[in-house]
């Protein structure tokens, strides 16, 4: 069949903004529990309820958490290891309250803990003494930070828990041996981030509960240690960047040996608690995922005799890691450039390869999608960077004569991070109209080792904004895309990204954030503890080089930008918060360039109501119709755009 000629980014595509959020759930938290299997679905649908679901052998899968109730901690506000199943009973965080609730279905859930500004993740059973030891974050007191610590908690009724290990800033990841006598934990103080630095400890547990004996074992302040995991005869493992490279280990008889180094990443940044890249199959057979140039894989380690075997799966992407293992069978959650993110089991050959639950039910035609390319291009200080490209893909369109494509660059957020690729409906949503994207992993993003994930300290809103500027530069320069539609669009981080493309460089003429940061001195002094150290490394040290957040702050330098910006916020946003967008777009309109400012009540920072998250993306879509130039083939709803 001829293809029609139609202007790039006019053509009609099934890859709809229903598509995308109607019959779409957010993955995560894998979790087994003999042979049932438990995960979190976050359902835009049922106003982004996160939702804990049981698979039981008989290949039946059922909801745990009631109506009105949200499987959802907000421990360091991300979140995260917000369940846990023992003895078939469940123990969950409820979003609305924070309280762990106790459920042995099919009964009602039941409240553990008091009522108050506690919150409670990443818990793990003690068995021998019938308690659940918690990280506790304590908000109590609003004049200062909360309180970390980890603590003991009775999970047969209401009581206070009981302090075990304080005194830092920060806590994650207790876990008891298998003979119930040591406990593992990681920790970490301020200005580390956990992929800064962090510290693995270990105490000896008396039969009460006490805690003797407690040191650390390994890291320090540029030593980040993560994932600490008991075998099954006791021989403690974790990851370590050492060398450079998040890589497996051991603690055998207090020496610390490496497992299978490889300059791949078996781990990605912590922002949300409780993931899992690998599991044991016996002692000294391990079960991993690992990262190498922004590609996934998974294998099994055999730790005694120093082999590795590769899977061969068609699955490029893991989701948040989560890879849990038992004797007869792997379950994991993955997805690949064609298919998006699913939860997976499959025996320990790699043969029997079962879905359990696909994150998108609809079933995509692949003539409409676009497969990323791996790029790498030099910018113009001598960098080499990473990215994945997407063409314009649909069997039905091509370009007018002469024509080249618009490109939409995407900042992803973090900034400590990196861009999946996993299929992205909203990727293709743009690709399958006719835009060129380029997903860009910046200077400072995970996957490629801590050299190339450092390059971003002490220049956030340098690096990154050279990378992605540098990106779309070297694409109009090897005549892939049209120098004159040039668009850049990122959320939380990278929506500072994109703000500070805009205003310090001239290269793109359309922007759109989502919750972006336009004050970095404002995110500096009220935002929440997580990250409120964070910029020391990003940037500098606040107030000391108070200098350098103005001179990078985008809100202090309107002047300098000449073009269009769509703007979308949530109202109930604590990690940036929505004042920053109101002041940027009131600048950028008083300029009397095109702009729009999209606010969205009970949203917070990420959107995760179905109406909005469509009305989002339609939004966006009419924005660069009409700044742009391009007739729009399909009904979409149209937006209030301030001077135009």
């Amino acid at each position: 069949m001829e293809k029609i000629r139609s202007q790039f980014g006019s053509w009609s595509s099934p890859i709809s903004s229903d598509l995308i959020v109607n019959e779409t759930v957010s993955l995560g938290q894998l979790s087994l529990d003999g042979e049932d299997i438990y995960w979190i679905e976050g359902r835009p649908s049922d106003g982004g309820r996160q939702v804990l679901v049981k698979r039981t052998p008989d290949g039946n899968s059922h909801d745990i958490t009631p109506d009105l109730y949200s499987c959802r901690s907000l421990v360091h506000e991300y979140g995260g290891a917000s369940y846990l199943i023992a003895n078939e009973t469940v123990y969950f965080s409820n979003y609305r309250d924070q309280r762990i609730y106790r459920q042995k279905p099919p009964g009602a859930p039941i409240p553990i803990t008091p009522s108050g500004e506690l919150r409670y993740a990443d818990g793990v059973y003690d068995h021998k003494r019938n308690r659940i030891i918690y990280i506790l974050e304590d908000h109590s007191d609003s004049h200062r930070h909360p309180v970390n610590s980890l603590v003991s908690i009775d999970p047969t009724g209401i009581g206070q828990a009981q302090p075990l290990v304080t005194g830092n800033d920060f806590y994650s990841s207790p876990r008891i041996n298998p003979k119930a006598t040591q406990l593992a934990w990681i920790t970490w103080n301020h200005p580390n981030m956990p992929w800064d630095g962090t510290e693995l400890w270990v105490a000896d547990l008396t039969d009460n509960g006490l805690l003797e004996n407690s040191h650390m074992v390994f890291g320090g302040e540029t030593n980040s240690i993560l994932e600490p995991s008991w075998s099954p005869n006791g021989v403690l493992h974790f990851v370590s960047d050492t060398t450079g490279w998040w890589n497996l280990y051991k603690l055998q008889s207090e020496e610390v040996i490496p497992i299978w180094p490889l300059d791949a990443e078996y781990y990605r940044p912590p922002w949300s608690l409780g993931m899992s890249t690998y599991g044991y199959l016996t002692d000294d057979l391990l079960i991993t995922a690992f990262n190498q140039n922004g590609i996934w894989k998974l294998a099994k380690l055999d730790v005694e005799h120093q082999t590795s075997e590769n899977y061969l799966i068609p699955y490029t992407e893991f989701g948040r890691g989560d890879v849990w293992v038992r004797p007869d069978r792997v379950v994991f959650q993955a997805a690949s450039t064609e298919e998006p993110m699913a939860i997976l089991s499959m025996d320990t050959t790699g043969k029997d390869l079962i879905k359990i639950k696909s994150s998108n039910s609809n079933t995509i035609d692949p003539e409409y999608v676009s497969v990323p390319e791996a790029i790498t291009y030099e910018t113009d200080d001598g960098f080499d960077i990473h990215a994945f490209l997407y063409r314009p893909t649909n069997p039905r369109y091509s370009g007018l004569p002469d024509e080249k494509p618009p490109l939409l660059v995407k900042s992803h957020g973090g900034p400590t991070g990196a861009t999946s690729i996993a299929l992205d409906l909203s990727i293709q949503f743009w690709t399958s109209r006719g835009f060129s994207v380029l997903d860009v992993n910046y200077g400072g993003s995970t996957g490629y080792g801590r050299e190339y994930r450092e390059l971003l300290r002490g220049n956030w809103g340098i690096r990154d904004v050279n990378d992605c500027a540098g990106g779309a530069l070297h694409l109009v320069k090897t005549g892939i895309v049209d120098g004159n539609r040039l668009a850049i669009q990122g959320g939380s981080a990278g929506g500072y990204t994109t703000l500070a493309c805009l205003t310090f460089t001239d290269v793109f003429q359309i922007g759109a954030s989502y919750y972006g940061v336009s004050d970095l001195q404002t995110l500096a002094t009220d935002t929440h503890k997580f990250e409120s150290r964070y910029l020391d490394g990003l940037i500098g040290r606040y107030p000391e080089r108070k200098d350098l957040y103005s001179k990078r702050s985008p809100i202090n330098y309107v002047d300098q930008l000449s073009c269009s910006l769509i703007l979308f916020q949530g109202q109930e946003d604590k990690i940036v918060p929505p004042d920053q967008a109101e002041k940027m777009f009131t600048a950028v309109k008083s300029k009397g360039f095109p702009s729009a400012y999209i606010n969205f009540e009970n949203e917070q920072h990420g959107f995760r109501q179905a109406s909005n998250i469509k009305k989002a993306i339609e939004a966006q879509y009419y924005f660069f119709s009409r700044v742009f130039g391009f007739e729009l083939n399909e009904n979409v709803d149209s937006i209030e755009i301030a001077n135009l």
